[in-house]
Parts: structure tokens; sequence; C-alpha cells
């Protein structure tokens, strides 16, 4: 499989310590980069996840090569425990998961997930469901400044929702690209990022309900990984890797604790993760060189103990 490389490739297999006989999960499947590494440093069984029945397509060549060694499946990492449930899978050794969008969907104008090519205005991973020609010609101002903000902290996100709602309908990538670019003026061009780059962020989170998946998918892990497992997470923005170091964080019990003035409340719960690693480990020059995706790659990683698993609402 090729147009995709996979960020800090090497660090992630250092942190999953692929061995025979073991069962991984790649929840982000994408382009198979680190399916393909699992299955070639150890006589491991992958189950590679993919909301994208593009990438589930793309993957059959790898999965006939690999002699039964990797099962992949069309369904989102969130419901990883009950996807691998119907393959008979109650426990697992290690959980990579690669945020965001892949390099496939980005260059594929079709899906409109770039402003750079000219496509319709889609962004859906999963083809199904509203699109962000939806959300773009439905939502009200408020609420589009609202997403602009919240997953694309983007300043001026009341400007530009104006502007948006101004120009209704719009149905193509380019044509919300040069829309957010005049409503941000000349200094918005003279910014090392594109003017819509923010815009295009966070209309892709909301379509695809992006940060409620990660969280989900964490929770997930936790439940499915067996005591000395590993989880690997890569993230490409501060709002993604701010959700996995605060899960990391509460679980591994480093959250702040309570003082004398604010003491804790209820009973502190045994960690049910353990660190590995420096948090975060970045990308070296010479990835980011060779692939220009990588510079923003933020990889954390744990190891699952035997504590159980934290029911979702409970207070850590």
């Amino acid at each position: 499989m090729t147009g995709h490389a996979p960020v800090l490739l090497e660090e992630v297999m250092d942190a999953l310590c692929p061995r025979d006989g073991a069962i991984y999960v790649d929840g982000t499947f994408g382009g198979g980069g680190y399916s393909a590494a699992l299955l070639a440093r150890a006589r491991c069984v992958v189950y590679a996840i993919d909301r994208d029945p593009e990438a589930i397509a793309r993957g059959r060549a790898l999965g006939e090569s690999a002699e039964g060694r990797l099962v992949l499946i069309e369904g989102r990492f969130s419901e990883m425990e009950k996807l691998l449930g119907a393959e008979g899978i109650a426990g697992v050794d290690g959980v990579a998961l690669d945020l965001g969008v892949s390099s496939f969907q980005i260059d594929e104008a079709a899906r409109g997930f770039s402003f750079r090519e000219d496509g319709p205005l889609d962004m859906r991973m999963e083809k199904a469901g509203p699109s962000a020609a939806d959300a773009v010609n439905g939502l009200p101002e408020a609420d589009l400044a609202d997403i602009l903000w919240n997953y694309g902290e983007e300043r001026r996100a009341r400007t530009v929702a104006r502007a948006i709602v101004a120009s209704r309908p719009i149905t193509r990538t380019r044509e919300l690209a040069e829309i957010v670019e005049r409503a941000l003026g000349p200094a918005a061009r003279r910014q090392p990022i594109h003017p819509a780059t923010r815009t295009f962020q966070a209309l892709r989170i909301h379509v695809n309900d992006e940060l409620g998946e990660l969280a989900r998918g964490l929770a997930a892990a936790e439940r499915i990984l067996r005591p000395s497992g590993r989880l690997a997470v890569v993230a490409f923005h501060s709002l993604e890797d701010r959700i996995v170091k605060r899960f990391l964080a509460e679980r591994s019990g480093r959250a702040a604790r309570g003082s004398r003035h604010a003491p804790e409340r209820g009973h502190r719960r045994e960690p049910t993760f353990r660190l590995v690693g420096r948090q975060p480990r970045l990308p070296g020059a010479n990835e980011i060189h060779a692939n220009a995706r990588a510079r923003s790659g933020r990889l954390r990683a744990a190891e699952r103990t035997a504590a159980p698993a934290i029911e979702q609402g409970a207070r850590t």
C-alpha cells in the first residue's frame, strides 16, 4: 500500500513491543502502516478497524498476504469491544490509534476534506449521515461560530460564521475556502497556514464527532486491554492531545490531587495505566524532513495495569 506514511512508526512499535502470539488492534487502519509493521515484527494477529469503507477495501491486499493474521473490520474504534466480541475476542495485548484524517482522504478531492483541491463539501469518513455541506448550509450562525471556536480554535469564529451564512448555499470546498479567506482579510493570508485551515478542521471534527469518538475509544481500550497490554496514541492537534494527556494522567494517578484547602472527594482508585517513556514523544528532524505531516505528531503511550477499568462517568 502506498500514499500514506505512518507517523512516529518506530516509536509506536517501541511502545507496543510486538511479540509472537499476541493480539493487537489497529484502531485507525488508514493506509495500513501500523498493521503492516506489527505483522512484520512478530507472528501476531492484528484486528484492523476503520470507519472509512475505502480504507478497508485498500487493506484487502495486505490481508491476503498476511495469511490470516490480519482481520479487517469496518466500524468505529470506539466500538472495538463490540466489533472484536463479534470475532470472539475479549482481550488484546495492544491498541494503536493514529488520530485525525488520513493522507488518502486529504488527497482525494471527491471526499471534500481539503481546500487545496476543489471537490464536494463532504468530509464524512463513513460516507453516511450529515455532511459538512449540511452543517454549513443548515446550522444557525451562532452554532457555526461555536463549532469554529471550539473545534478549530478560530479566534475570529463569529466573523467567519457570519460570512458563511451570508454566502449560502455553499457546496464546494474551494468555494468555502475563498469565503473564509475573504472574511479574514489580507493579514490572514500572510500567516504560515492557509486562512481556511481552522475552519476545515472544525467542520471535519464536528461532522465525524472526532473528539467524542476519541474519548469513547480511550475508555474502550482501557476495558479491552489485558494487564501489561500497551496503548499508543498519535495525535496531531492540541484538542486531541489534550484529551489523551488528561485521560492518561487520570488513569495513571498523575492528575492533580487535592490539597488541605481542596481535599479529594471519595475513594482514590487504583491506577489502570502506567505511563511508558517520555510523554509526549515527538518526531525527529529526519522524519519531519521526509514527511511534513509528521511535524505536529505527538505520541503518548501507557501500559495497562491489573486494576479494573473505571466506569465511564465515575470519579477518579
